[in-house]
């Protein structure tokens, strides 16, 4: 078997479009197409013995067992390694089950589909379970717990920590989308101008100047003396020669932390000696150049959380411990209590496996124990000096049982100190009377306190803390999106897009809008190249000043990633004809309408469908889409807008000269086409077909005839506006054409509208693009010789993997077949073949150049032009 490449799918699919995060697997298994698990003498067997969980996988049986019952019948081994790369998974603490294997138009190779909870384990999942069969159909052994380790350190080192996953979660589960910012713990909720960033647990709301005074124990403890709120007597010290001054004004037993430090690190506890003292303050001092010294206070550490000056949690925290039997070692019962079920790597389960380190020897060291030593039965031994879940603390939920004056004294802190969400350490012998009743007090005030000790507590009820925050950021009148027009199809895409974008910009609104030449906020280029993909959507829906997104959305983007996006209110498929097949598993046009209809898939089931009913293959995917439907057509006439609208469904056609919206039996006309720039007077029909499509996307999104009206009389078809479409520049003697036209049908478009232009000669510049299939650049070539007169033939670039003559002789081959003896003329240099067209154009000459096969095109020309007027 062999792994030809591995991809990563993050948003909607071809394969799914609610389970966005999927592996997808190209394998290509060899000689084991001939092999299915029957014919391998003890496969079966050996799987269900490596891997005996997999009993759980249903496969298409529908029963426990089902997959193995699969296996022994025989099924194919890309199966047999999806329900692998699922199940170590599953081991490794990352519990998913989606999974789809099929092969390929080549023998043997197969997509193999499964989804992950973190891409980088699931990437390693993929690779693990081709090497996991492949020692199963060998007979050797394998370190499977070598790969679920791995796993898991992955996950652990990629995931979001507890406290940002629950907030990511509760986001997920009110539908408001999400971005993470970086490989750490910022995240985005919501696009565009409705976004908010947090980290961790810290907010944009958050006030730095707050989480400064949190982060300085020590005026935090002032502030709050200041608002006669109880906190331990203590000092702060950075030279030791004070210690000893300091320890007979506070008097034994003490505690030591460094002034800025957090979770615990650098703290020691319960101090009783001068020795230990200095040890201590050493320790602390290795993390902070002041340290804190306060008198210890016997009780139970408590942890109270406030967010958005309500509290809305408390927990009682322990240290990890263990409790002595009198007849094992402290190492022994470490390891017994590591294999309670609730205990796991990092933070995979409720609580966290015990490490031994360094703050554990100490602790150990004054008692005079070791690892080795047998507690007696019944006493507890504890193992960290700070009660943090992280390393191995338990926690017990006490929300309700706290007293409403302790409430009021959280809740003011929270106010005093200026802290969004905030986290409380409390030293008391309960939280069920007043902390001045019972001598608690106040320990610490935490900015980005962790939520994992209410969410899962060990004891008692999980709280939902992160739904606070959610409600907080956004409360009910405050939006989380902002709206998301997508098109898609093979021609048309760039145009229809800038044209919508146009008429949602001059309705007031900032645009944000990717196309196939770059990314544009309002009118402005911030990005330059081909941005049709997921990662030019995310550029748009990051961007805070973005009011409106219309994304083009190709192909390539979709198969490679999926969509950058959740979800849109319009889905836009301008048509889907022959072009890139052959790529990517994407043979037939059935196969391509597949990828295309992503987009309309995603469209939120309120929203609309804007198709093209005048191509079958669109006209299919409206047949089968869960949103509104609303189809365009250059026909009244068309069959299928007759019937839509007799039901009263909405469409845009091009009726009697006119772009009209039908409303049921109702005609809205929009413009005559000829007021229309893009059009050309009318002349152009797939500019009136881009012209439809925008202006029933404008239409039901809720803008009025008359403002569409303004807009589509604004749009002037130019290298400004529309960029390789259609862009035309008039020199003293001969016009010139620049379209990027790449395909049978743009040619076609090109072609029609030359048949409305008068010329003395019509001169064409094309060139074969690599990745096309040979009759596909043959037929190009064709057009070109139906339409030109003198052909000049650039191939400069684009070769993609194809050499250079391959090219040029498949387009001479296709020119001959229309007219062996056309004139064409080789030249691939760019600059030569552009002034070797222009310098012999006889006067009123029609140059056309297509398929950008002259480099920088619209520069070049215009340079030409500027000399010209120049002169």
């Amino acid at each position: 078997m062999k792994i030809s490449k591995i991809q990563v799918l993050r948003g909607p699919n071809i394969w799914s479009i609610s389970r966005k995060n999927l592996i997808q697997m190209r394998l290509d298994l060899e000689e084991l197409e001939e092999s299915p698990t029957n014919l391998i003498e003890g496969f079966g067997e050996r799987l269900e013995k490596l891997l005996p969980s997999m009993f759980s996988h249903r496969c298409s049986k529908g029963i426990e067992g089902g997959f193995f019952s699969r296996v022994k019948e025989g099924t194919w081994m890309g199966h047999v390694i999806e329900h692998i790369a699922l199940e170590v998974q599953t081991l490794a603490g990352m519990d998913t089950g989606f999974g789809r294997t099929r092969e390929t138009k080549t023998p043997g190779v197969y997509n193999v589909v499964f989804s992950y909870l973190e891409e980088k384990a699931g990437a390693y999942a993929a690779e693990a379970a081709v090497n996991i069969a492949q020692a199963l159909i060998d007979n050797v052994d394998y370190d499977l717990a070598h790969d679920i380790q791995r796993m898991k350190e992955l996950r652990e080192a990629e995931r979001l920590g507890p406290s940002t996953g629950s907030i990511v979660e509760e986001a997920v589960r009110r539908n408001i989308p999400w971005i993470r910012l970086n490989k750490n713990s910022l995240v985005q909720l919501g696009y565009g101008k409705n976004q908010v960033r947090f980290r961790a647990t810290m907010t944009e709301k958050t006030s730095s100047i707050a989480v400064d005074l949190a982060g300085d124990k020590d005026e935090t403890k002032r502030l709050l003396t200041e608002s006669a709120i109880p906190v331990a007597d203590g000092v702060t010290l950075s030279n030791p020669d004070e210690l000893e001054n300091a320890v007979k004004k506070l008097g034994f037993p003490l505690v030591f932390k460094p002034l800025d430090g957090n979770h615990g690190k650098g703290a020691t506890i319960n101090v009783k000696t001068m020795e230990d003292a200095f040890a201590a303050f050493e320790y602390a001092k290795t993390y902070s150049r002041r340290v804190i010294i306060e008198k210890f206070i016997v009780g139970y550490d408590f942890r109270v959380l406030v967010i958005d000056n309500k509290m809305v949690a408390a927990a009682q925290r322990d240290p990890a411990h263990v409790n002595g039997n009198g007849i094992h070692t402290i190492q022994e019962l470490i390891d017994t209590e590591n294999e309670d079920p609730r205990r796991g790597y990092g933070h995979e389960n409720v609580l966290t496996e015990i490490s031994v380190d360094r703050d554990t020897l100490d602790l150990l060291a004054k008692k005079n124990y070791t690892l080795e030593t047998v507690p007696e039965k019944g006493e507890i031994i504890y193992l960290k000096s700070t009660a943090n879940l992280s390393t191995g603390g338990t926690s017990i939920d006490v929300t309700d049982s706290v007293h409403p004056q302790n409430i009021f004294i959280c809740e003011r802190i929270s106010r005093v100190i200026g802290l969004d969400i905030c986290g409380i350490d409390i030293m008391a012998q309960n939280l069920t009377q007043p902390l001045r009743e019972n001598g608690g007090v106040v320990l610490e005030v935490n900015a980005a306190p962790g939520f994992r000790m209410h969410l899962a507590p060990s004891e008692g009820l999980p709280r939902n803390v992160a739904a606070k925050v959610i409600d907080m950021l956004y409360p009910p009148s405050k939006l989380y999106k902002i709206p998301i027009i997508a098109v898609t199809g093979t021609n048309g895409k760039t145009t229809t897009t800038r044209l919508i974008a146009h008429i949602i910009r001059s309705n007031g609104k900032r645009v944000g809008y990717t196309t196939s030449d770059g990314i544009y906020v309002h009118n402005t280029m911030l990005m330059q190249g081909d941005t049709t993909g997921p990662v030019s959507a995310s550029f748009i829906l990051k961007d805070p000043t973005v009011e409106f997104a219309v994304l083009e959305t190709a192909r390539g983007g979709i198969l490679r990633s999926g969509l950058g996006f959740d979800s849109c209110d319009i889905g836009v498929v301008t048509n889907i004809q022959e072009d890139h097949l052959g790529i990517s598993d994407i043979h037939t046009l059935e196969d391509l309408k597949r990828v295309k209809e992503v987009v309309i898939g995603a469209v939120r089931r309120k929203g609309w469908a804007v198709l093209n009913a005048d191509n079958g293959y669109c006209i299919k995917i409206g047949r089968e889409a869960r949103c509104n439907v609303a189809y365009f057509s250059m026909d009244e006439n068309n069959p299928i807008i007759k019937e839509h609208c007799k039901k009263g469904g909405v469409a845009a056609i091009y009726e009697n000269g006119f772009i009209t919206v039908k409303t049921g039996d109702w005609k809205l006309r929009v413009d005559k086409a000829t007021h229309v720039p893009l059009t050309f007077g009318g002349s152009v029909n797939f500019m009136i077909q881009n012209v439809l499509a925008a202006t029933l996307s404008a239409y039901l999104w809720g803008y009025k005839p008359e403002d569409i009206k303004l807009a589509l009389e604004t749009f002037i078809p130019s290298a400004a506006h529309t960029p390789g479409r259609m862009n035309v520049f008039r020199f003293k003697d001969f016009k010139v054409l620049v379209d990027f036209a790449h395909n049978a049908d743009g040619f076609l478009g090109i072609k029609s509208y030359l048949q409305t232009v008068e010329a003395t000669k019509y001169i064409g510049i094309i060139s074969g693009t690599g990745d096309r299939r040979n009759e596909d650049i043959k037929e190009t070539a064709r057009i070109s010789a139906q339409m030109f007169d003198k052909i000049y033939i650039c191939q400069e670039k684009y070769l993609r993997g194809r050499e250079q003559q391959e090219l040029i002789d498949l387009l001479l081959e296709g020119i001959a077949e229309v007219d062996p003896r056309k004139e064409v003329i080789i030249i691939n240099n760019s600059q030569k073949c552009l002034q070797h067209a222009t310098n012999h154009a006889e006067k009123g000459a029609y140059i056309t150049i297509l398929s950008n096969s002259i480099d920088n095109v619209i520069q070049k020309v215009t340079e030409y032009l500027d000399q010209e007027l120049e002169n």
